[in-house]
C-alpha cells in the first residue's frame, strides 16, 4: 500500500508540508498519537491535520492512522497508549449523519431478517457470543458462529441476515463463511477496521471503525481494541428493539 502520492504531496502548502516532514520522520510513534498531540508536535493547527489526511485520500485522521499503521508495520513500539485517544477519535466518526444512515441501514437489515447469524473467530468469536446474547436479551433471537467448521444451513424463504466482526476484514475462515452465508442469499453486515477490507467489498453493507492493530509478544498476542466493536453491537441492538416497538 503506497500512502502518499506524488501528485498529492505536489498539493500540500506549507503548513501541510510541516505534518508531512514530521510524520515521515516518526512513523512509529505518530499511529498512536492524538490529534491534537500530532499537531503540537508539528506546530500546526489540528485543522491543518484533518486538512493534510484528506489530501492523502483519507476521510479523517482515524482513517489516516490506520493507513500509516498498515503501511509501517509499527509492531515495535513497545508502549501501549491510552485507548481514550482512540474511543474518542471513533466516537467523534459515527457521529456524523452519514455513518447515522448505515446504521439505521444496517439495523433493518437485522430487524426485517427472521433468522440472525453473528460470525466471528478468536477475539471476534467472543463479540459474536456477546452480540447473539445482547439481540436475544432484546427480543430479536440471535445465534453466534465461532466455528469456521460450521455448516451453513438454509431454510427456503427464510430470511436471513448475518453480522460478521473481523478486525482486519481478511480472516480467511471468516470469509469462507461469509462466502457461504452469501450463495445462500443472506445479506451480510460488516463490522471491520478498513472498509477497504475484502470483508467489507464482500459485504452488503460495512460499518468500519478504523481502529489500529496493535500486537505485542513478537505478533503473537492480538490487543486490538474491541471496545468499537462492543459500541456497534450495542447501537444496532438498540435500534433493532426500537424498530420492533413500532
Amino acid at each position: 500500500m503506497n500512502l502518499y502520492d506524488p501528485r498529492q504531496l505536489e498539493s500540500l502548502n506549507e503548513l501541510e508540508s510541516l505534518v508531512y516532514r514530521y510524520i515521515i520522520e516518526h512513523p512509529n510513534t505518530v499511529p498512536f498519537m492524538r490529534i491534537r498531540e500530532l499537531a503540537s508536535e508539528a506546530h500546526v493547527s489540528t485543522t491543518t491535520v484533518l486538512h493534510f489526511c484528506k489530501k492523502m485520500g483519507c476521510d479523517g485522521y482515524a482513517q489516516f492512522k490506520w493507513k500509516l499503521k498498515q503501511e509501517t508495520g509499527s509492531a515495535q513500539e513497545t508502549r501501549l497508549p491510552d485507548t481514550l485517544g482512540e474511543l474518542q477519535n471513533f466516537l467523534w466518526r459515527v457521529g456524523t449523519p452519514e455513518y447515522d444512515a448505515a446504521l439505521d441501514e444496517a439495523a433493518g437489515l437485522i430487524a426485517r431478517a427472521e433468522r440472525v447469524f453473528l460470525v466471528g473467530i478468536g477475539n471476534s468469536g467472543s463479540m459474536a457470543e456477546y452480540g447473539a446474547r445482547y439481540f436475544s436479551n432484546l427480543g430479536k433471537f440471535a445465534l453466534s458462529v465461532t466455528d469456521p467448521f460450521y455448516p451453513v444451513t438454509v431454510t427456503p424463504n427464510v430470511s436471513m441476515t448475518a453480522v460478521l466482526l473481523s478486525v482486519s476484514g481478511e480472516t480467511r475462515q471468516v470469509l469462507h463463511l461469509a462466502q457461504q452465508l452469501k450463495a445462500q442469499r443472506c445479506s451480510l453486515v460488516a463490522i471491520t477496521c478498513s472498509p477497504e477490507s475484502s470483508l467489507a467489498k464482500l459485504s452488503d453493507l460495512a460499518l468500519p471503525y478504523y481502529a489500529t492493530n496493535r500486537r505485542v509478544g513478537s505478533e503473537q498476542y492480538d490487543l486490538t481494541s474491541q471496545m468499537p466493536a462492543l459500541y456497534l453491537l450495542e447501537a444496532l441492538a438498540h435500534r433493532v428493539y426500537n424498530r420492533m416497538l413500532e
